[in-house]
């Protein structure tokens, strides 16, 4: 089941819609994860993995980054991830359509919760079992969830882990193999020079020997 849906600027976190599960205890129960969703908008990057799906104890939540915005939602573990990362390009497609020239303009949190109607009806039709099926064989070739990066809440939040951790290590190890790279020229090119140093040297050294012999 889709239990919460956030929509974020990546440039500041900014929440810009949201919608919660309609019944009253559960949405009360979902308050803390409302609070996890605003953090970890927070702390993307430009460097963080445009798919992701974060263990939150008995949730998942799943997100996709697209033009510098963040389409993110909270469903049960056995939520099908395919079919939650549908329902997240479903809004991301309807959204960018209806906001996507205004998002860099507005500067209150939730400027566009009248976008709460859609996402209150792509939930229903998403939750709905026989639909999902449906939907499930329809993408069964267009996604290949087994590749979303999956990482843990306390990574995120709590340690203080960054989404980027991984993308900034395989940069360093990018940096370092080319540094190496490098310096291995480097030194392939001072080797070359000493050994046509040795070489002048040896033939000069000649020269001068046959020129003193024969005098």
């Amino acid at each position: 089941m889709i239990l919460l849906t956030m929509i974020g600027r990546m440039a500041d976190g900014l929440p810009l819609a949201a919608s919660v599960q309609d019944d009253e205890e559960l949405g009360k129960n979902l308050i803390q994860y409302q609070s996890q969703a605003k953090q970890i908008f927070k702390r993307l990057s430009p460097s963080s993995p445009t798919r992701c799906t974060i263990d939150s104890g008995p949730y998942f939540f799943h997100y996709i980054i697209v033009n510098d915005v963040c389409y993110l939602v909270l469903t049960e573990k056995n939520f099908p991830k395919r079919v939650a990362f549908s329902f997240l390009e479903d809004l991301q497609n309807e959204f960018d359509m209806q906001y996507g020239n205004r998002v860099s303009t507005v500067g209150r949190p939730y400027a566009f919760i009248e976008f709460d109607n859609y996402i209150q009806k792509a939930k229903k039709t998403y939750n709905d079992s026989r639909a999902r099926r449906q939907l499930g064989q329809l993408n069964s070739e267009l996604q290949d969830v087994q590749r979303i990066m999956v990482q843990n809440i306390d990574d995120v939040l709590v340690r203080g882990g960054a989404l980027s951790d991984l993308q900034d290590k395989a940069g360093m190890l990018s940096a370092a193999s080319e540094k190496y790279r490098k310096d291995a020229k480097t030194l392939n090119k001072k080797a070359s020079a000493v050994k046509i140093a040795a070489v002048v040297s040896l033939v000069v050294i000649l020269l001068l020997y046959l020129k003193f012999a024969w005098f």
